[in-house]
């Protein structure tokens, strides 16, 4: 059963954890998740299109991304869901935090830490999570523009600052 950590309006923990997935956050209870931009030196991105299969916004494009497990810190979660969703390892990359925001919905609040990584990679570097993604492409900010206006860009009018080069 994974667990995720609880946080107050100040993202500070409250010692509290909830189950993943686990809807029922009383008012002023927070999550963490994080997203991590791949940047190449070229100005492309790597981006993955959410598996079919996925109960919210499938097929849907995105940046790797998730929740932070409970004890885990923003920047060892982001390092966890690249490497588990592109089979990428940018601990040593250049890079780091970017900004953060939140979103308050019934029973899910959520904090998410946008971090950017400046990583030389090839597309035989890529190793899919089947579970969670479906494909890949390295797109440049003209194609990401594209799938944001489109609305098939999960968190688009979020982290489009994160594209800015």
């Amino acid at each position: 059963m994974e667990l995720w950590d609880i946080y107050d309006k100040d993202k500070k923990r409250t010692g509290r954890t909830m189950k993943r997935d686990d809807w029922h956050m009383k008012e002023g209870d927070y999550h963490l998740s994080v997203l991590g931009v791949i940047m190449r030196p070229d100005g492309k991105f790597l981006i993955t299109r959410r598996a079919e299969d996925k109960g919210w916004a499938p097929g849907w494009w995105e940046v790797s991304g998730g929740a932070a497990l409970a004890g885990e810190d923003s920047f060892d979660a982001v390092l966890r869901e690249i490497n588990e969703e592109t089979g990428l390892d940018v601990s040593g990359c250049e890079g780091g935090l970017l900004f953060s925001y939140h979103r308050e919905n019934p029973g899910d609040n959520y904090f998410v830490d946008v971090y950017r990584f400046l990583v030389d990679f090839t597309e035989e570097d890529v190793i899919l999570q089947e579970e969670e993604t479906s494909e890949y492409m390295i797109a440049d900010l003209k194609q990401i523009d594209v799938l944001g206006n489109q609305g098939i860009f999960l968190h688009y009018n979020s982290i489009k600052g994160a594209f800015v080069i």
